[in-house]
């Protein structure tokens, strides 16, 4: 390998970089605004005694994002554990609105 192939190498993987870290501050900002919105859902369902989970609307959830995922090339198995951690932590906080 050359000095300008190592140059241009490196350059490639900078940007590669600059990518993924703006990327990942989209997808902390998504899930903020995600858990902004479910936070409101919990007081919601905990002021009116409606149940933390709706086992009905995650199952649909988990098919529609994994539909997605196989539009967009992602590993449909990924999104469906990704979704599920997500749904885990949203029932969590739920029940900690229940129990205020």
């Amino acid at each position: 390998m050359t000095d300008t192939d190592t140059t241009r190498a490196a350059a490639i993987l900078a940007d590669h970089r600059a990518s993924i870290d703006r990327l990942d501050a989209v997808l902390i900002y998504t899930l903020a605004e995600r858990f902004a919105h479910t936070q409101a859902v919990g007081k919601l369902k905990a002021d009116n005694d409606l149940p933390p989970s709706d086992p009905e609307r995650e199952g649909a959830q988990i098919a529609r994002l994994e539909g997605l995922a196989r539009e967009a090339g992602l590993d449909p198995a990924f999104a469906k554990k990704f979704l599920g951690f997500v749904i885990e932590e949203v029932i969590r906080h739920h029940k900690q609105h229940a129990d205020k």
